[in-house]
């Protein structure tokens, strides 16, 4: 499940990327997500330390993003706050370890199935950026669409 840090930083992000490139400073964005700010204030270093948004001090500075909306992915931004998006740690691409419990992981039933929920999870969070969540707005279909019907083509 998305943890709070992951849904409030893509809330930020959604929020600076619909502003074109203005600055935003913390206390604006906190009021106008419902994000508590100081929870914010973390949230904002961590992405500026990975390199998604930018900071300027002073009376008009505030966050920005670092890169085009277009260019960050719903998975990078989840696996900066959240870690794997794999549920088992033997399906992760990124962070693969092996599980205590295997026996045989070419056999195992459990990975095969948790494997492809990974796959299908990772497709559609990796091709979804937040330029497509923007496109798609707030009456785009919730369940039972293909990708390509729910962020429009990519």
């Amino acid at each position: 499940m998305l943890s709070q840090r992951g849904r409030y930083a893509l809330k930020a992000l959604i929020n600076l990327a619909r502003s074109d490139g203005a600055a935003h400073q913390v206390s604006g964005i906190s009021a106008e997500e419902n994000i508590p700010r100081k929870f914010l204030e973390a949230i904002m270093s961590d992405l500026r330390r990975a390199g998604l948004v930018d900071s300027a001090r002073g009376k008009t500075g505030g966050y920005r993003l670092a890169r085009p909306a277009d260019l960050i992915t719903f998975g990078e931004v989840i696996r900066l706050t959240d870690g794997p998006l794999a549920l088992v740690p033997c399906v992760s691409r990124n962070f693969y370890k092996r599980c205590d419990d295997c026996v045989d992981e070419a056999t195992c039933t459990l990975r095969r199935v948790l494997g492809r929920v990974r796959n299908e999870a990772s497709e559609i969070l990796d091709q979804t950026t937040l330029s497509d969540a923007l496109r798609a707005g707030p009456t785009a279909p919730l369940f039972g669409v293909g990708i390509s019907e729910a962020v429009g083509d990519l």
